[in-house]
């Protein structure tokens, strides 16, 4: 991959996590990422279920400051993200998958309730989730269905964890 290539994706990975587009990726981003999952499936932040997104998604946030904040000013710089985070991450991949683990698991619960009960979640709702966090309509509908791989009509956690971390930590173009 040339070089103007691996910036325009890690400017996209970074741009996914800077909810609110003001050049840092911080704890209100996750928590952000948390009130739209809440409000695209209808679920309250007080129920058990919104309570366990929060706190996956300060978990989520305290993985990344604790791999990216080089300066502990509480967010990560773009600079930050792509020397820190995408360095490590890509070093190793599984604790990227870990630490987005909570935040994760609790957001498939969500969709999994709204959408019916069972192992993993529909198709479609993996579409809702990956527009909510910020995926092109058109593309979040193919990355879910490219994520079906046994073409069951469902997503589990374990391939949900895998494509995530496989998103945010190999080289390469994106999957057209």
């Amino acid at each position: 991959m040339d070089s103007a290539e691996y910036e325009r994706k890690t400017a996209a990975r970074f741009a996914s996590f800077d909810q609110d587009g003001n050049g840092y990726i911080d704890r209100e981003d996750f928590s952000a990422a948390a009130a739209a999952i809440l409000a695209e499936f209808n679920t309250t932040a007080r129920c058990d279920k919104g309570q366990a997104l929060y706190s996956g998604a300060e978990a989520f946030w305290q993985g990344m400051a604790g791999i990216a904040d080089v300066d502990g000013d509480q967010r990560v710089s773009r600079d930050e993200f792509v020397t820190g985070a995408v360095k490590r991450l890509r070093d190793n991949p599984k604790r990227f998958a870990e630490i987005a683990r909570p935040f994760l698991h609790a957001a498939i619960e969500i969709a999994a309730s709204a959408e019916g009960e069972g192992d993993g979640v529909t198709v479609g709702a993996a579409t809702r989730l990956l527009r909510v966090l910020g995926a092109d309509e058109k593309l979040a509908g193919q990355v879910a269905e490219a994520l079906d791989a046994d073409g069951d009509g469902r997503i589990t956690e374990e391939e949900t964890l895998t494509a995530f971390a496989t998103y945010y930590t190999v080289d390469g173009p994106d999957p057209q």
